[in-house]
């Protein structure tokens, strides 16, 4: 009798399983379209329902799996990082911020409902992710106290917001490459980093466990900020799925400016093979964050 081989891990078939599930617990967690005043909730649903790939919450339930746990019980955290994600995109767009008129194929937030609802509806959503993420159990290593510690660390003024700051503050401005990194690691890095370390102690995974996460999470954050900036100058807008070729035109540090594209691509590739490294104490359970990873660095392909 022949040996039986385990069927190749099919990514697009995980993720679309775990988007539609987080897609349901959203719109079970945030206040229905019609609730008073219907404005702001629709407009939180609009951005938050607008088509995004959800992967902040896939590398979250990706490492609650790598340490045993179970999506339901990660499901409010995981939830938790999208409402703040989508908040960040649409102060992002903000014509006081970035000024982009589309995101994810749609005119964004405040084309759609005016400059002081999507305010308020960002808002909404940074104070929700609040309110869901509380839902959450506690663990015997992992208090409520640690969650939302993580959960507000990441997304404020010393990461999310800081990167955020010093990406305005560098526009129009010769940045060396440490204060590229600097801005990469705040703004995008830092909650793909809670989100993998959400999903640990959602398993209330070993300490070792939640160390490797936070080093996966690290590495592959800056390899996702790394490929967007390779995609902005070499991907159109219909590619993209928002304004491509914006970087370039605010003139804003990136690093197919300041190291060049092949170099960019190189630095990208070395960050997701540390990634790699950090997941081998998972010894093989990992197979969802290698994916995941493995999809981030061969996006713009």
């Amino acid at each position: 009798m022949p040996v039986s081989k385990s069927a190749p891990f099919d990514l697009s078939a995980w993720v679309s399983a775990r988007s539609k599930a987080v897609d349901q617990a959203l719109d079970r967690f945030l206040p229905k379209a019609t609730a008073r005043p219907a404005t702001i909730h629709a407009a939180m649903r609009y951005s938050l329902f607008a088509g995004g790939k959800r992967m902040r919450p896939a590398l979250l339930l990706a490492a609650a799996e790598a340490c045993g746990g179970k999506a339901a019980e990660a499901m409010p955290l995981a939830c938790a990082v999208e409402c703040i994600h989508t908040y960040s995109l649409i102060h992002d767009d903000l014509p006081a911020m970035d000024n982009d008129d589309f995101r994810r194929g749609k005119p964004t937030n405040h084309k759609v409902y005016g400059e002081g609802i999507a305010v308020l509806a960002g808002d909404a959503l940074l104070t929700q992710a609040f309110e869901i993420a509380a839902q959450a159990n506690a663990w015997p290593r992992y208090s409520h106290r640690d969650l939302m510690l993580e959960i507000a660390r990441a997304s404020g003024s010393l990461q999310l917001i800081a990167g955020q700051v010093a990406d305005l503050e560098g526009e129009g401005k010769e940045l060396t490459v440490p204060q590229l990194r600097y801005i990469h690691e705040r703004k995008t890095s830092a909650l793909l980093c809670c989100s993998v370390r959400l999903g640990g102690m959602s398993a209330n995974c070993t300490p070792t466990q939640l160390q490797a996460l936070t080093d996966f999470g690290y590495n592959v954050g800056l390899a996702f900020q790394v490929i967007d900036d390779i995609l902005d100058v070499t991907q159109s807008t219909e590619t993209l799925g928002k304004t491509a070729g914006k970087d370039v035109a605010a003139q804003k540090a990136t690093y197919p400016r300041l190291v060049g594209l092949d170099q960019s691509r190189r630095i990208a590739a070395r960050l997701t093979a540390r990634a790699f490294g950090a997941l081998k104490p998972f010894r093989g359970r990992a197979i969802a964050l290698e994916a995941l990873a493995k999809y981030l660095l061969e996006r713009d392909r």
